[in-house]
């Protein structure tokens, strides 16, 4: 490290807490500010939970892209697309069709499973560095898949990832119910599985917690309920402007603030190409047949991670939604996929909670992490994967102040 440096991360979600722990154990001054009221409370409050180091797929794909004429008449009851009137949507809009050829989509799945794999390890360091504590555990993650037509596509797949150091198994149903017992009640509906044992499970917001209490152990500060109003690059340092017109400098500002990132970026006169993906969650005690490996049925788009007696799962996309309202038909529509998809993995009747948040995506699916403006770096676009990506783009910030990205 060239030099010690005052830096202050915006956002405390899993993102933004990794880099500020990541920054923090460098030697630099780091203090988080977030408009909630602590960390985590935002995108990253109950996500997924999967660490899924193995499946970056692309969104942008050939097949999303068949499947376009069907999402925005609304018949896909898990993806959908709200088209909006302004210029960044409709840029962003663009940029996600050019994103869906074979080509494209070929080098953005294996650049995210390169960063995914970088971001494993930077996790495993943090988490050893500091003594986190986020309910992680590392179960392995099968994929079910109940057409041919699909299992033959994750063929495809499972070559190109193991030809780039990825350990993946495909199994018929007899051998997936083998590997996970609780399989068993939809065995006749599965015509193929995959299995990759490396895949991980964590509490996201547990980790944020975690990391925070980690940041303020080592000599890091924090500001809750403190809404930023600008970004300012005049003078010798840049600055935060929050909305009652404080400034605050830096020597560094990082911008981790998810689907908040764009507006706060335009004030730099800056566009980033990030849309919002709203998700929904469902948190429910375990069921009679609750699976220990990690569960995606790639069919209903759900997936499941079990977090000691809870199951955590989660699902549906709505690009363009910008709000983090709980809609009870969108959250009918998740319980019910899940019930198909796997009938005893929870207690679908007793669900103690439920959420909806925004994912920010790019076009590429990949984070955009960069210098944006003298002084500031964009941390964002991480979309479904900001749990996954979140330590490695925290080391990628690292080197970028550092001078060795």
């Amino acid at each position: 490290m060239s030099r010690r440096e005052e830096i202050i991360v915006l956002g405390a979600g899993v993102v933004g807490m990794a880099t500020a722990l990541t920054l923090a154990g460098r030697g630099h001054r780091v203090s988080v500010v977030d408009g909630a009221g602590g960390p985590g409370l935002g995108t990253s409050f109950a996500n997924g939970a999967q660490l899924s180091y193995a499946y970056t797929d692309a969104l942008a794909s050939p097949s999303v892209l068949r499947q376009i004429p069907h999402i925005l008449l609304g018949l896909d009851p898990a993806l959908r697309f709200q088209p909006h009137l302004d210029p960044d949507f409709l840029r962003w809009s663009i940029a996600f069709l050019r994103n869906c050829g074979a080509g494209s989509f070929r080098r953005n799945t294996l650049a995210g499973l390169a960063l995914a794999a970088r971001s494993r390890l930077a996790l495993d360091q943090l988490t050893e560095r500091h003594a986190l504590e986020y309910g992680q555990s590392v179960p392995g993650k099968i994929h079910i898949y109940r057409t041919a037509a699909a299992f033959a596509a994750a063929e495809a797949m499972v070559a190109l990832k193991r030809a780039n150091g990825t350990t993946q198994t495909l199994l018929d149903p007899d051998a997936a119910v083998a590997l996970e017992p609780m399989l068993e009640p939809v065995r006749d509906e599965i015509a193929g599985a995959l299995h990759t044992p490396g895949e991980a499970v964590g509490d996201p917001h547990r980790f944020c917690t975690s990391a925070h209490e980690a940041l303020i152990r080592a000599g890091g500060s924090s500001m809750f309920d403190l809404p930023v109003k600008r970004i300012e690059t005049q003078g010798s340092q840049p600055a935060i402007v929050t909305r009652c017109g404080t400034r605050v400098p830096a020597d560094r500002i990082v911008l981790a603030a998810g689907p908040g990132a764009p507006r706060l970026a335009r004030s730099l006169g800056v566009y980033l190409p990030v849309q919002p993906i709203k998700g929904y969650s469902i948190t429910a005690p375990t069921g009679a047949a609750a699976p220990h490996a990690s569960i995606t049925d790639v069919a209903n788009r759900v997936v499941f991670a079990r977090l000691g007696n809870r199951m955590r799962i989660a699902g549906l996309a709505e690009v363009g939604r910008r709000d983090t309202r709980v809609d009870p038909a969108r959250l009918q529509a998740l319980t019910d996929s899940a019930r198909a998809a796997l009938p005893q993995a929870a207690d679908y009747d007793n669900i103690e909670s439920s959420w909806a948040g925004l994912r920010p995506m790019t076009p590429d699916s990949l984070p955009i992490t960069r210098t944006i403006a003298p002084g500031v770096i964009a941390n964002t676009g991480h979309g479904g994967l900001g749990w996954t990506y979140a330590a490695g783009s925290a080391e990628r910030v690292a080197q970028i102040i550092e001078g060795t990205a």
